[in-house]
């Protein structure tokens, strides 16, 4: 291989690191707690966050319908629903039955698309996982690296840029990865 093409390919990794890096610094969670504030983190959420009050993932390409204060107190305040009681007595209707099954179905749907959920989160965390891995071997090369700035300048990223970047990217592959 001669150097020429060593260096071709060189630059096509940097940039393919800084593309990892630019996606992977502008993946935003946003939700809405217990308490009606809305929260934004390069984090998810903690689990006792309803599904319903998390209103924009990474990746997510439409924003989800902000719900309002008011509603997520009452959301809040809502008692769960109990468990179906088991021990009740057989229906004897048919339309009794055909409620039965109705619920039965609808509960089998709801888990459905938690789990549908569960693999989408999953698979986006290993996505983020790799790009912050790959972004961090590329920074890690001790290359020089640039940045384009908003005003179209380039700029040569300096130690102290490159140590922060460092952290972060360390801190997004111990919490996508972990």
């Amino acid at each position: 291989m001669n150097a020429a093409k060593k260096m071709s390919i060189a630059k096509r990794l940097i940039a393919v690191g800084f593309l990892c890096v630019a996606s992977s610094s502008m993946a935003q969670w946003q939700w809405i707690d217990r308490s009606g504030h809305k929260v934004f983190s390069d984090r998810p959420p903690a689990s006792d966050i309803p599904e319903k009050n998390i209103i924009r993932r990474p990746g997510a390409s439409v924003p989800v319908t902000i719900v309002s204060n008011t509603e997520t107190d009452a959301l809040a305040n809502e008692p769960t629903p109990a468990a179906p009681n088991t021990s009740a007595p057989q229906p004897s209707t048919d339309a009794q039955k055909e409620k039965i099954a109705a619920e039965q179905k609808k509960q089998q749907e709801e888990a459905a698309r938690r789990k549908a959920e569960d693999e989408k989160i999953a698979k986006q965390r290993a996505e983020n996982c790799q790009r912050a891995k790959t972004a961090l071997a590329t920074l890690k090369t001790g290359v020089r690296l640039s940045t384009v700035d908003a005003k179209g300048e380039r700029s040569v990223m300096d130690d102290k840029a490159r140590a922060a970047e460092e952290k972060r990217l360390n801190e997004a592959v111990a919490a996508n990865c972990g």
